[in-house]
């Protein structure tokens, strides 16, 4: 293992914006960058960026980016002290987090058997069990037959979630409204489980309707010391992924954020986390919360905390993996003014926000005081099929809400894409609206409100069209009746 407060050289084994993120952090700290590359990556800027860019292996990230044990021969052979994995891709990989100490390097991220333990939804409920967090009523084991399910679900009330135990993303989830729908939604979550994750285990849970999901960022190192730098509200969504996030949520007051700082710092205790991470909680219509999971890595919205407590997460992640205790203190850490971010994603909203892939014919960031931008393209490039399509993170930070949703509005207007279509209307959207303006939302935003929107055009365009249809076919009609008889005329003429 190399020696502790000595990192003088960390590989990245990531890409596109969190790439450019952690090199501007590492430069600033005097450290020396090694990027990995993909074919479809070769001209991005974070290739560029880095003191360092060694090519890794074909577009697909199965061959590039998730290519362990090449990603470990290419920080050896550049000597790094330090593998910062970002999000996605070996973040979360125990194995991978294995496999980086046991060749003597520092992981930038908790310890392999944290990310074992809360990467597996069942465990990790199972691990906070006697920490005094509030979980969501149902299983904390595996489900293997359909009259136990049954049961399980006549006990807790429909509806019911049924969930992957190794999931994420929105994947091997199915929410049952009626028991005979039970077995084959089952049946169902436990295939795309086996799909999506190898591993086709699946649990029961209450489903909380209409929730908000609240997600609070925390800090521990190696000397025993926790903290939490408060709430983010999560709630605005497309296919149970977050699009706008911000901090601090509009329904939480200094009471609630201190409850759930404290369950955020119990489940941090109770899995002996070290380093930067993010625990998730669904959030009822009473504001009564409950455990939802941990994210063991840095997450892509930390830039709203950021912006609201002044403390740089990636220079922490790596003090914290250098050995060095944390130097701050719970009570400074309030929430100061707000801030509020939007992935800019390259899809298309109106058409249920599927990838839009094609070439940034323009494209131009926004610019000024309280904007900040973690881009990771430029004008003139591909968007690779390969990859999340998320092209930047626009974020804003002004002195209270209501005047960051306008920096947010006008920031929007400013930046400039052509080529393909991006989230960019569905975010000033999402700004214009009342429900979000008044803080009266929930995860089914996009179902309740932004869906209805399109709803309603397809809806009026199908009666034009009904109405056009309908004229056609009178003229064609009148048409054949005057051509009909214009023929009887002719005959009659040639009697």
């Amino acid at each position: 293992m190399k020696e502790k407060g000595k990192i003088k050289s960390i590989l990245i084994a990531n890409r596109g914006e969190i790439a450019v993120r952690i090199i501007r952090t590492a430069k600033k700290l005097g450290i020396q960058t090694v990027a990995v590359y993909s074919d479809a990556d070769r001209i991005m800027p974070f290739v560029r960026m880095a003191d360092k860019a060694v090519h890794i292996g074909p577009s697909p990230s199965s061959d590039s980016y998730l290519n362990m044990d090449k990603i470990i021969e290419v920080a050896l052979k550049y000597q790094c002290d330090a593998i910062h994995p970002g999000y996605g891709f070996l973040s979360e990989n125990h194995v991978f987090a294995q496999k980086v100490i046991e060749n003597g390097i520092l992981f930038i991220g908790p310890d392999p058997e944290t990310i074992q333990k809360m990467g597996d939804k069942l465990e990790s409920k199972r691990t906070i069990k006697t920490f005094d967090v509030p979980s969501v009523p149902g299983t904390d084991f595996p489900i293997s037959e359909f009259e136990e399910a049954k049961t399980i679900a006549s006990e807790i009330g429909l509806p019911v979630m049924i969930k992957a135990s190794a999931g994420g993303g929105g994947k091997g989830m199915r929410i049952v409204h009626k028991m005979s729908d039970l077995e084959e939604e089952i049946q169902t979550a436990m295939s795309e489980a086996k799909t999506a994750f190898g591993d086709s285990s699946v649990f029961i849970e209450k489903y909380v309707q209409n929730p908000r999901h609240i997600e609070v960022q925390v800090l521990a190192d190696r000397h025993g010391n926790i903290v939490h730098l408060n709430e983010r509200e999560c709630s605005i969504q497309r296919r149970h992924q977050k699009v706008v996030e911000e901090c601090p949520s509009p329904i939480v007051d200094a009471k609630l954020r201190e409850e759930l700082g404290k369950a955020a710092i119990n489940v941090s205790k109770a899995c002996k986390y070290v380093g930067a991470g993010t625990v998730e909680f669904i959030m009822d219509q009473e504001n009564k919360f409950y455990f939802l999971e941990m994210n063991t890595r840095l997450q892509v919205e930390h830039p709203v905390t950021e912006y609201v407590t002044g403390i740089d997460l990636v220079e922490k992640q790596i003090e914290i993996a250098n050995g060095n205790p944390l130097n701050l203190r719970q009570e400074d850490l309030f929430p100061k003014g707000h801030s509020i971010e939007l992935r800019v994603y390259a899809e298309d909203p109106e058409d249920n926000f599927m990838p839009s892939i094609g070439k940034l014919e323009k494209y131009q960031t926004p610019v000024g005081e309280g904007i900040r931008v973690d881009n990771g393209y430029e004008e003139g490039m591909e968007i690779p099929i390969f990859y999340d399509p998320l092209l930047a993170k626009l974020v804003v930070y002004d002195k209270d809400r209501i005047s960051a949703i306008n920096k947010m509005i006008n920031a929007i207007d400013q930046y400039e894409i052509e080529g393909v279509k991006t989230t960019l209307p569905f975010g000033k959207y999402v700004c214009k609206n009342e429900f979000f303006i008044t803080g009266d939302f929930n995860t089914n935003f996009v179902k309740e409100h932004f869906s209805g929107i399109f709803n309603k055009q397809k809806k009026k365009l199908e009666e034009v069209a009904a109405i056009l249809s309908s004229y056609i076919i009178d003229q064609y009609e009148e048409n054949m009746i005057s051509l009909a008889e214009q023929k009887t005329n002719w005959r009659n003429r040639l009697k």
